[in-house]
């Protein structure tokens, strides 16, 4: 009758622990022990860098040729790295060594304005004429 009348009935000691029982054999029934662990392939994997000044993460480890020459290689200038330019922008400066041999010394010849100029400037008459320039007349 108490059912109807909205009010609860107290329960017993006795139905608490059936209650209680059923609950934890039903728990036990569902719970499963996982002990091997993976990597789920459908999440991406975020990874952490080391600490720089963690002393088990900087042991020295033996370095990877393959790897170090693959970064040198690329960090070279282009045209140490390809035989033609790349690019269109690469064409204009790709040939970068002189027509001419640097060692051959080629004299520049000066006016005789320019040689007036230095005479002037330095105060220096006879000293800074080349021998092809005919004597000058400073007035």
């Amino acid at each position: 009758m108490a059912a109807f009348s909205g009010e609860k009935e107290p329960l017993d000691p006795v139905r608490q622990n059936q209650l209680l029982c059923e609950r934890v054999r039903k728990e036990l029934r569902c719970q499963r022990l996982h002990t091997e662990y993976g990597v789920n392939p459908l999440r991406p994997v975020h990874t952490i860098t080391k600490k720089p000044m963690s002393w088990h993460d900087n042991i020295e480890e033996p370095a990877d040729d393959k790897f170090l020459n693959l970064i040198h290689h690329a960090a070279l200038e282009p045209t140490k790295k390809y035989k033609e330019p790349q690019t269109e922008s690469q064409e204009i400066g790709w040939n970068t060594t002189p027509l001419h041999d640097p060692e051959l010394k080629f004299t520049k010849y000066m006016s005789t304005v320019a040689v007036g100029k230095t005479v002037r400037m330095t105060g220096t008459k006879g000293r800074l004429q080349p021998p092809f320039v005919t004597q000058l007349s400073m007035n």
